[in-house]
């Protein structure tokens, strides 16, 4: 159990390192904006410095945008995903202020390409296992648990504004700059995390019922429980077959690990189902 919560938090630590360097490295000096609360922590510290002649580092600014949003985790989206992204936060706050924000290539196009890429990684590894990047992140995941639609498709929309007020604020270039990195920064999440897929997990286990307890314990699905038995070895075993979100899928391989190491899973991919599925935030009904 350790050593799995220190893996989340090293990958979420990592995630942070990544969304630092895609600003201090390639965005913030090109003008061309980040997804999400980064993105609007750098636009606000570029107009405070350009306009008032104040200078707010994006690293604060970060920090202060994100604390009304982790109220809001905390109770929609749960404990431990706020906590880990408390920690991303505020690592990525570490981070923006220890590197040195320089131009690695005077090409704006490479900088909102490359900037984006780096940034859909680093969000993309965190949501993967569970945790966040803060901001953004975690008003689109209560709007994807909600909905069951792809996430990115909601840092697509949310960050509309951003692109309005760059447009608006500096030249309609920046906003172009900035919608092809909000691009490719969501292409890059959805192709990592994909929440919305689902995929099938048999369980080949001698403990059925302690795996089902603990499963129903950390999550709500229904699951079918088969006799099986094992062709050499002519053991009497269970298979637990069950839908889940590739979102969960961490969630249950932390679970089998812990439960019944010696358990064999298949996950495949499923394409569609049919009857009740349930989706965060729905009342499960007592006939199901």
């Amino acid at each position: 159990m350790f050593f799995i919560e220190a893996k989340r938090i090293m990958v979420v630590i990592f995630g942070s390192l990544l969304v630092a360097i895609s600003l201090n490295f390639f965005l913030i000096n090109a003008n061309v904006y980040a997804s999400g609360f980064a993105g609007a922590a750098q636009l606000t510290s570029s107009v405070f410095e350009d306009y008032v002649g104040i200078r707010i580092s994006t690293g604060i600014l970060l920090l202060v945008f994100n604390i009304p949003v982790f109220i809001l985790g905390w109770f929609k989206v749960g404990k431990g995903f706020t906590i880990y992204s408390i920690v991303s936060v505020i690592f990525a706050t570490l981070f923006m202020e220890i590197l040195p924000v320089l131009s690695v290539s005077e090409d704006i196009i490479l900088n909102a390409v490359f900037g984006g890429v780096i940034a859909g990684v680093g969000i993309g590894l965190s949501l993967k296992l569970g945790a966040s990047t803060g901001g953004m992140d975690i008003v689109a995941m209560v709007l994807s648990r909600l909905q069951d639609k792809p996430i990115g498709m909601y840092f697509l929309l949310l960050n509309g504004v951003i692109i309005v007020l760059a447009g608006i604020v500096y030249e309609p270039e920046n906003a172009l700059y900035t919608m092809l990195t909000l691009y490719v920064t969501t292409a890059v999440i959805d192709m990592i995390h994909t929440r919305h897929e689902k995929v099938t997990a048999m369980i080949v286990t001698h403990k059925a019922e302690e795996l089902q307890q603990a499963i129903h314990n950390k999550m709500v699905r229904g699951i079918t429980i088969l006799p099986a038995k094992g062709a050499y070895s002519k053991e009497d075993k269970s298979m637990l077959y069950l839908v889940i979100t590739r979102y969960e899928l961490y969630d249950l391989e932390t679970i089998i690990k812990e439960v019944d190491p010696h358990a064999f899973t298949n996950v495949v991919q499923t394409v569609g189902i049919f009857g009740f599925f349930r989706r965060e935030g729905e009342v499960v009904s007592k006939k199901h």
